[in-house]
């Protein structure tokens, strides 16, 4: 009974934490809602880019039953992220933690508006961490790398809501639910880190996220002994494909080359090349290093913007 009240006590600390800064998201013009959360006090929010889509407005319900209009200030469909802001002011907001530090098999609570009821809790674990979930924005498919999967259930209405741990901190933001015939009762949250903190951070800023492009499709693949003995580094991003007329084509990268840095830092998987591909590489040189035919040879690119081809 004692771990039980313990447990308890837990989820209800959280709850009164993060109760007053969730939020019901509608639209008046458009079918469906969605669950948010608050972020300043000013009225900034965070929910799920899918859950705005491409409207500009809707409606925000707080807990305490006062509602609030809202406009999107931006939104990043390749990292299913929004920003959105109430006309509001003095409202609580969340604290966020750090997913980076999460641990499979640690307690996490969701918040949100499932089926359209406000407020409404459930708790479970993280029950596998590294996950990715693929998404695009109608032409770019992009994948979002350490994807948080949890068995705390999930229902619609609950995407965009806040998954918190066990101190309060909000270490995700719930996006989709797993069925049949991969698992059922399972969910996946956006994780909130340093990545995504900055995506928000660029959301608030510009209302838009710009991403540097390459123009190569590839995947992880070992590295033969020799080149781990002299990179001491043990993957790398083999090139499938080279796409015509990109910056990767431009700058003579090859099918078969591995990727194993940009500009010093080490690229050992596909989420590698993708963090480094940030707004701030748009037309700048990068330099890659590749292993090719046995040799390390460097090859200078300069990115276009993606969206912008």
């Amino acid at each position: 009974m004692d771990a039980l009240d313990a447990y308890s006590q837990v989820v209800t600390t959280v709850v009164s934490r993060l109760m007053p800064s969730a939020l019901h998201i509608s639209f008046p013009d458009r079918p469906g809602s969605g669950s948010g959360f608050v972020i300043a006090a000013d009225g900034f929010a965070v929910t799920s880019a899918h859950v705005v889509g491409r409207v500009k407005a809707g409606d925000a319900g707080l807990s305490d039953g006062t509602e609030h209009d809202f406009e999107v200030v931006g939104a990043d469909p390749l990292s299913d992220l929004a920003v959105i802001r109430l006309r509001a002011e003095g409202l609580q907001p969340v604290d966020f933690g750090d997913a980076d530090e999460l641990a499979v098999g640690q307690l996490v609570i969701a918040v949100g508006s499932p089926l359209g009821l406000s407020g409404t809790v459930t708790a479970g674990v993280v029950s596998a961490l590294g996950r990715a979930l693929p998404t695009n924005d109608g032409r770019i498919t992009r994948l979002v790398e350490n994807v948080i999967q949890t068995d705390a259930a999930l229902h619609p209405g609950n995407s965009g809501g806040a998954l918190a741990d066990s101190s309060g901190r909000v270490i995700g933001v719930n996006t989709a639910v797993i069925g049949a015939p991969i698992g059922q009762g399972l969910g996946l949250a956006v994780p909130i880190n340093a990545t995504t903190q900055s995506i928000i951070s660029t959301l608030i800023s510009e209302g838009r996220v710009r991403r540097a492009y390459l123009g190569l499709v590839g995947g992880m693949r070992p590295l033969p002994p020799r080149a781990v003995e002299a990179l001491q580094q043990s993957e790398g991003v083999e090139v499938t494909e080279v796409i015509p007329d990109s910056p990767a084509a431009s700058a003579g990268l090859r099918t078969e080359d591995i990727v194993v840095s940009i500009d010093g830092d080490p690229v050992a998987g596909v989420g590698d090349l993708q963090t480094a591909m940030t707004g701030a590489h748009v037309r700048r040189r990068v330099t890659l290093s590749v292993w090719r035919d046995g040799e390390l040879v460097s090859v200078d690119a300069i990115p276009a913007e993606l969206g912008s081809l």
